[in-house]
């Protein structure tokens, strides 16, 4: 049997690989899965309404991915912040999930921004909308991890706008947290970030902020798909301070690491390669970076193309994977996102990801691929 796809024909899978759940914490790296969140396709809302979510299928997908080992990285980039899910909709995402993770022995982390601002807003302002969230978050026991935030983008005027902000949030830290740094290429507000336009100004300037409470940074989460300028930080970083890296173009040789060090991952790939993604680690665990290799590195054309430009958009295609893979039952996104990327776009997605075995039911996939394909006049 085949499926006609409008690059050409293509013959599917008839048998998944084998990524069986074990929930044991992988050992050699901590790594976090950055999740979506499943939208309510019945709500009757429109693109800009608050984001009407569906609680069961996003709570059960987090479960799909602690029952694998990996943590989850809740309220971030990938679960649509600030291009869908606002704040309030943030909040209690990261409430119901922090809850879910008490109850099944998993790993989270979440998001800290200034989203609830939607205005101008100066330093003070930023400030006290950076606190509130880090309390809430606090609150949950999740650990928290200090966003990139749009609104002190545009009300920084120097780094050191930035060093004084971030100290400040150090200080009231209870416990070390995860600082993060999303490029422009992810969030287009967000260039000059630190303070410039010059990446090695950038960095000296976040690493300035590191080192004024590096007892309060548990690790930083880099995202600026460029794999040297990650090492480069990597071994500049204070003991004891981990690097997780957010390169979708370049995690397996980043998480393999060097006669330097490694990174450990925070990243959105790893939502739709979660059960891949364990299996790899666990064996690297038993020290194969080779093997670990040889399962990861056929991943990247998948993520190169889920996260080509413009970026941004990378969320629609891990939607439409984890509706293929029959974690939700729709193709349905908050904000209405499920149109951002082209049917050729989606379908070849849909043939890489089953070359891989990601689909636990290849006949599902294939089946919803093609009734897609058939809304957009491509007869079968």
């Amino acid at each position: 049997m085949t499926i006609r796809l409008p690059h050409g024909t293509y013959e599917p899978r008839t048998e998944p690989a084998a990524f069986a759940p074990t929930g044991v914490p992988l050992a050699s790296r901590t790594v976090f899965s950055a999740a979506h969140v499943v939208a309510d396709p019945y709500a009757d809302v429109s693109p800009d309404s608050p984001a009407a979510v569906d609680w069961d299928a996003t709570l059960a997908f987090r479960r799909h991915l602690w029952s694998h080992g990996l943590g989850v990285a809740e309220a971030m980039d990938t679960a649509q912040r600030g291009m869908g899910l606002d704040w309030a909709g943030a909040a209690q995402l990261i409430r119901r999930s922090a809850a879910e993770a008490k109850a099944v022995g998993g790993r989270i982390a979440a998001g800290v921004g200034t989203d609830q601002l939607t205005g101008p807003a100066d330093l003070a302002t930023v400030r006290t909308a950076y606190e509130e969230q880090l309390a809430l978050v606090e609150d949950t026991g999740a650990q928290p991890i200090l966003m990139a935030s749009r609104a002190l983008a545009a009300a920084a005027r120097t780094p050191d706008d930035y060093v004084t902000v971030y100290t400040h949030l150090l200080r009231q830290a209870s416990e070390p947290v995860i600082l993060h740094w999303l490029g422009p290429m992810f969030d287009p507000a967000l260039e000059g970030y630190w303070g410039s336009a010059d990446l090695d100004a950038a960095t000296d300037t976040f690493l300035d902020v590191i080192a004024e409470h590096p007892d309060k940074v548990d690790g930083i989460k880099v995202s600026l798909l460029d794999a040297r300028r990650e090492v480069d930080l990597r071994r500049r970083l204070p003991d004891g301070v981990r690097c997780y890296t957010g390169d979708d173009f370049h995690y397996p040789e980043l998480i393999a690491g060097d006669d330097h060090g490694f990174s450990h991952a925070l990243l959105g790939i790893f939502d739709p390669l979660g059960p891949l993604a364990a299996e790899a680690v666990r064996v690297l665990d038993t020290g194969d970076t080779d093997g670990f290799r040889k399962v990861l590195d056929p991943t990247v054309p998948l993520s190169r193309h889920l996260f080509q430009a413009p970026t941004r958009f990378y969320k629609t295609g891990v939607v439409f994977l984890a509706w293929l893979a029959g974690h939700q039952d729709h193709f349905t996104m908050v904000g209405g996102l499920q149109s951002a990327r082209s049917i050729p776009h989606l379908a070849k997605a849909y043939e890489m990801a089953d070359g891989l075995g990601l689909f636990p039911d290849p006949a599902l996939a294939e089946s919803r691929m093609k009734s897609l394909l058939t809304v957009y006049g491509v007869e079968q």
